[in-house]
């Protein structure tokens, strides 16, 4: 019986050997492009989108995912007590905004004025809506903007970041906040290994 089982499995085994074998004498037609012309990590064959900003974040089709505009932050102008005047030092902050807005033409941005808790509300008020209308005028005058881009509030001292009521806070409380808005958006972009190195915008 053991020798039946032998010359069995050797007959089945040169049974195998012999088949034919298949070769490739002409190279295999590629369906698809693999190519990755963009760089963006996404193949020919399923892209959708040929122009998303290298670095963006991307769908499974290689389209850029955009988020909308809302940029909010506060312009380190110093003003004097009881003041309105921009020293022409700090232009080089209110043209950041300027710039901003001219690369996105349809953006506005609301300026608020802000003051220190001394003297009465209402003459604050006063002095908060002059400072907002002092920074948009040097948007205009300075840098071109349209009037009607631009939204000026004074908040007298209704929104301190400083309560203590010391000198320093009386300091921190005169600013100016720029709060830009819009239909435009921007690129939504990757984190990467050198995110954190890269200046903060």
């Amino acid at each position: 019986m053991k020798t039946f089982i032998f010359i069995l499995s050797i007959a089945l085994l040169g049974g195998c050997s012999s088949r034919d074998i298949a070769t490739m004498d002409e190279p295999t037609k590629q369906i698809h492009d693999l190519n990755d012309l963009d760089t963006d990590g996404v193949i020919v064959a399923r892209e959708r989108c040929n122009d998303t900003i290298l670095g963006a974040t991307i769908d499974n089709y290689g389209c850029g995912k955009v988020r909308p505009i809302n940029e909010r932050s506060e312009l380190k102008i110093l003003f004097a007590n009881d003041s309105y005047y921009i020293d022409p030092q700090y232009y080089g902050q209110i043209e950041v905004i300027a710039t901003f807005m001219t690369d996105y033409p349809n953006t506005v941005v609301t300026i608020e004025g802000h003051c220190s808790k001394t003297g009465s509300y209402e003459h604050n008020v006063t002095l908060s809506q002059n400072r907002a209308n002092a920074v948009t005028s040097v948007l205009t005058e300075q840098f071109g903007l349209e009037p009607d881009r631009l939204t000026a509030i004074g908040y007298s001292y209704d929104r301190p970041v400083d309560m203590s009521e010391t000198s320093i806070a009386h300091t921190r409380n005169r600013r100016v906040i720029a709060e830009v808005t819009g239909e435009d958006t921007t690129a939504d972009m990757k984190w990467h290994i050198y995110t954190v190195d890269e200046e903060v915008k």
